[in-house]
C-alpha cells in the first residue's frame, strides 16, 4: 500500500510546490489544493513511523515560505544597492549640475566682459591711428616748412653777407684813397647824389663796375625802404641825407653797412628761434607718435588677447552647455529608471507579502483543520484497540513500565528536566491501575512530543529571524558605512579645493596689496618728479625771457645810437655769448620738456598696465571667492547628510548590538539544541512504537478471543 498508493504520485505535486512559482496567492492556492486532495486520497495504511502525507504538505509549504522569503531578502539587497546607486548617481548629477550652471554664468560674465574690452579697444586702436596719422601729417608739414625757412635763411645770409662784405671793402677803398686825395676823389666828393659818387668811382677805377651797380641798387632799395617805412632802421637814411650829405659818401657806407649787418643778425636770430622751435615741434610730436605706437600696439596685443579669450570661452561655454543638458536629461532618465524601479519593487513586495500571507494562512488552515483526521486516517488507534484497553494483560503493563523506564534514562542521558518531569508523571499513571493506562501514557508522550516539535519549530524559527534580522542589519551596516565613507572622502575633497582656492585668493590679494603699493609709489614719485620739472621749466623759462630781453636791449641800444660805432665790438662779443646762452637755455628747456613728456607717457602707461593687472587680479579674486564658498556650501550641506547618516548608522549598530545580543548563544548553540531536541524526540517516538506493538498485540487477542467466543457461540 505505501509504495504503490502515496508515493508515486507524490513527486509531481512536491514539483507542484517546490519548483512552481507563484505569481498571485490564487495560483498558490489552487496547487495547494491540489497536493491536499492527493494526500487525502490516500489510503489510511500508513505506520507510524512515516511521515504523513498532511506532514508532507506542511513541511512543503514551510520550504516554499522559505524559498519565497530568501527570493524576497535577495530582491531586497538588490533593490538596496540599485536604490544606493540611484542616490549616489543623482547626487552627483546634481553637483555637476551645479557646477555646471556655475561655470556657464562664469563663461557668459568673461565673455560679456571680452565684448566690452574688444569694443572699447577697438574704438581705442582707431583713436589712436588717427592721432598718428595726424601728428605724422604735423611733422611731414612742419619739417616741409622748416627745410624751406632754411633754405630763405641760407639764401638771405649768404646775400647779407657777400653785401657787407662788398660795403665794408668799398669803404676801406674809399678812405684809402681819399686820403691820397686824388683829383679823382674830388669829383666823387663834389657829386650831388650816391649814385653819382658811386660812378664817379666806377669811372676812378676804385670800384669794378660790378660794385657799382649792386651798390646802386641797394641804394635805390633802401630808398624805396625809406619811402615806404617812415620808422627807417637805424642806421639806413633817406633820400633826403643822400641829397644833403652828398660828400659823406664813407659815412653813407657805412650805414649801409651797419644796416646790413642789422638785417644779418634778426634773420640770424629768427632763424635760432624757428629752429628751437622746430624742434620743439618735432620732439613733441615725435613723443606723441611713438607713445601712440606703443599704445597702439599694447591695445592690438589687449584685442588679441581678448579675442583670444572670447573664443576660448565660447568654446568652453558650448562644451560646458552641451555636458549640462547631457546632465540634465541624464538626471531625468535616472529619475524616471529610479522611480519605475521602485515602483516595480513595491509591487513585486506587496505581491510577495500576499503571497506569504495566503501561504501562511492555507498552513494554519491545514494544522488546525485537520489534525483530528490526520490521526483517525495515518496514526490512530483501532475502534477495537480502544475497547480492549481495559483489560490489558500484566506483561502490557510490564511494556507500560518499561516505557516509563526508557522515558527515565533518556532524561537522565540527555539532562533533561521536562523528561524528567514526564517520566515521574508516565509512572504516576502506570501505577494508577485506572482504565486506558496505555491511552494516558501515549497520550502524554504524544503532549510531549508536540510540545518539543513545537519548541524545536520556535528556535527554528527565532534562528531564521536572527539570521535575517543579522543579515539585514549587517547589509544596511555596511550601506550606510560606505555611505560615509563616500561623503567624507567627498567633504575632505572639497574642503582640500577650498582650502587651495583660499590660499590662492591670499596670494592674489597679497599681489593686488603690492601693486596698489607700488602704484601709490609711483604716484607719489610722478608728483615729485612734475614738481621738479614744473620749478625747472619756470626757472628755465624765466632765464630765456631773461637772456632775450637783454639782446633786444642790446641790440636796439647799439643800433640806434650811433655814438657808440666805435664799442660795436665788444657789444658784438657780449651779444653772441648772450646768444649761446639763449641757445643752451633753449636746449635745456627742450630737452626738459621732452623727459616730462616722456617720463608722463611711461607712468601713464605702466598705470594702464596696472590697472589691467588689478582688474584681473580682483576677478581671479572673486571667482575664486565664489568658487570656494560654494565648496563650503556644498560641503557644508554633505556634512548635514553625513550626520544624518552617521545617526542612521549609529542606530543600526545600537540595534546591532541588541540583536546579537539576543542571537548569540553563548551556552548551547542552536545546533546542539537541534540535536538533542532530536534525541528526544527519537527516544519518545521510540517509546510511542513501543507501546503500539503491545496495543497491536492485545488487540490481536481480543480479536481471538472474540473469534472463538463467536464460534462456541455458534456450535
Amino acid at each position: 500500500l505505501k509504495s504503490a498508493a502515496f508515493w508515486p504520485r507524490a513527486p509531481a505535486r512536491r514539483s507542484c510546490i517546490v519548483s512552481d512559482r507563484f505569481s498571485t496567492p490564487v495560483k498558490a492556492m489552487k496547487c495547494f489544493a491540489a497536493v491536499l486532495f492527493a494526500a487525502t486520497a490516500v489510503p489510511a495504511a500508513v505506520s507510524a513511523a512515516e511521515v504523513s502525507p498532511i506532514g508532507k504538505v506542511v513541511q512543503l509549504i514551510s520550504d516554499l515560505q522559505t524559498k519565497v522569503i530568501k527570493e524576497g531578502e535577495e530582491a531586497q539587497k538588490m533593490y538596496a544597492e540599485f536604490s544606493e546607486w540611484c542616490e549616489d548617481r543623482a547626487r552627483d548629477l546634481s553637483h555637476d549640475i551645479k557646477t555646471g550652471t556655475a561655470e556657464v554664468e562664469t563663461l557668459k560674465a568673461s565673455i560679456a566682459e571680452s565684448d566690452a574690452s574688444i569694443l572699447e579697444l577697438t574704438t581705442k586702436i582707431d583713436d589712436l591711428a588717427g592721432d598718428i596719422a595726424t601728428d605724422e601729417a604735423d611733422l611731414k608739414a612742419g619739417t616741409e616748412i622748416r627745410d624751406k625757412e632754411h633754405a630763405d635763411f641760407a639764401a638771405e645770409e649768404s646775400e647779407l653777407v657777400e653785401t657787407i662784405d662788398m660795403l665794408d671793402r668799398a669803404t676801406g677803398i674809399l678812405e684809402r684813397e681819399m686820403a691820397k686825395g686824388g683829383a679823382s676823389m674830388l669829383q666823387v666828393k663834389n657829386a650831388k647824389s650816391l649814385a653819382s659818387a658811386l660812378s664817379a668811382m666806377v669811372e676812378a677805377s676804385v670800384m669794378s663796375a660790378a660794385d657799382g651797380s649792386r651798390l646802386a641798387a641797394l641804394v635805390q632799395t633802401s630808398s624805396q625802404d625809406s619811402d615806404t617805412d617812415t620808422d627807417s632802421e637805424p642806421g639806413a637814411p633817406d633820400a633826403a641825407v643822400y641829397e644833403s650829405q652828398s660828400g659823406n659818401i664813407v659815412g653813407t657806407l657805412k650805414d649801409l653797412s651797419e644796416k646790413a649787418n642789422s638785417q644779418l643778425d634778426v634773420a640770424r636770430k629768427t632763424e635760432t628761434a624757428n629752429l628751437q622751435n622746430f624742434e620743439m615741434l618735432k620732439q613733441s610730436l615725435s613723443d606723441e607718435i611713438k607713445n601712440a605706437n606703443k599704445d597702439l600696439d599694447a591695445a592690438k596685443m589687449g584685442l588679441a588677447q581678448s579675442s583670444e579669450a572670447k573664443a576660448t570661452a565660447e568654446g568652453d561655454l558650448e562644451t560646458t552647455s552641451t555636458d549640462l543638458n547631457a546632465d540634465l536629461a541624464a538626471k531625468a532618465d535616472l529619475h524616471q529608471e529610479c522611480m519605475t524601479k521602485a515602483e516595480d519593487f513595491e509591487s513585486e513586495t506587496k505581491s510577495r507579502g500576499e503571497e506569504l500571507a495566503a501561504i501562511a494562512k492555507a498552513k494554519v488552515i491545514i494544522i488546525e483543520a485537520t489534525g483530528g483526521a490526520e490521526e483517525i486516517s495515518y496514526g490512530g488507534a483501532s475502534f477495537l484497540q480502544t475497547a480492549s484497553r481495559s483489560r490489558l494483560s500484566s506483561k502490557a503493563d510490564l511494556a507500560g513500565f518499561e516505557v516509563v523506564r526508557a522515558v527515565r534514562d533518556l532524561a537522565r542521558t540527555q539532562n533533561s528536566k521536562a523528561l524528567m518531569l514526564l517520566s515521574q508523571r508516565l509512572a504516576s499513571v502506570a501505577h494508577s491501575h485506572s482504565a486506558d493506562v496505555f491511552g494516558k501514557i501515549k497520550g502524554l508522550i504524544s503532549d510531549m512530543i508536540e510540545k518539543l516539535e513545537n519548541q524545536a519549530s520556535a528556535d527554528a524559527t527565532h534562528k531564521v529571524y536572527c539570521d535575517k534580522q543579522l543579515s539585514e542589519t549587517n547589509s544596511k551596516k555596511t550601506e550606510k558605512t560606505t555611505e560615509v565613507e563616500k561623503l567624507t572622502t567627498k567633504i575632505d575633497q572639497m574642503t582640500a579645493k577650498s582650502s587651495s582656492l583660499k590660499e590662492e585668493v591670499a596670494v592674489l590679494q597679497s599681489a593686488l596689496s603690492q601693486l596698489m603699493n607700488s602704484q601709490a609709489e609711483m604716484d607719489k614719485l610722478r608728483g615729485e618728479e612734475n614738481t621738479v620739472y614744473t620749478t625747472t621749466k619756470a626757472d628755465l623759462e624765466k632765464g630765456l625771457n631773461g637772456i632775450q630781453l637783454a639782446l633786444k636791449v642790446l641790440n636796439d641800444y647799439y643800433a640806434k645810437d650811433a655814438a657808440h660805432v666805435s664799442a660795436s665790438g665788444s657789444s658784438s662779443g657780449i651779444i653772441g655769448l648772450l646768444e649761446v646762452v639763449e641757445s643752451d637755455f633753449s636746449k635745456n628747456l627742450a630737452e626738459v620738456v621732452s623727459t616730462e613728456e616722456a617720463a608722463f607717457a611711461a607712468y601713464e602707461q605702466e598705470s594702464k598696465d596696472n590697472a589691467v593687472e588689478k582688474v584681473t587680479k580682483e576677478k581671479d579674486v572673486e571667482h575664486k571667492i565664489k568658487e570656494s564658498a560654494f565648496l563650503d556650501k556644498e560641503s557644508a550641506a554633505l556634512s548635514a547628510d553625513r550626520l544624518n547618516v552617521q545617526a542612521e548608522l549609529d542606530a543600526i549598530l545600537e540595534y546591532l548590538s541588541k540583536i546579537e545580543a539576543e542571537c548569540t548563544e553563548v551556552a548551547e548553540t542552536y545546533a546542539d539544541k537541534k540535536a538533542h531536541r532530536e534525541a528526544e524526540i527519537a527516544g519518545l517516538k521510540s517509546a510511542l512504537d513501543t507501546l503500539e506493538s503491545e496495543t497491536s498485540l492485545v488487540q490481536k487477542r481480543v480479536a481471538h478471543r472474540r473469534f472463538r467466543g463467536t464460534g462456541i457461540l455458534a456450535a
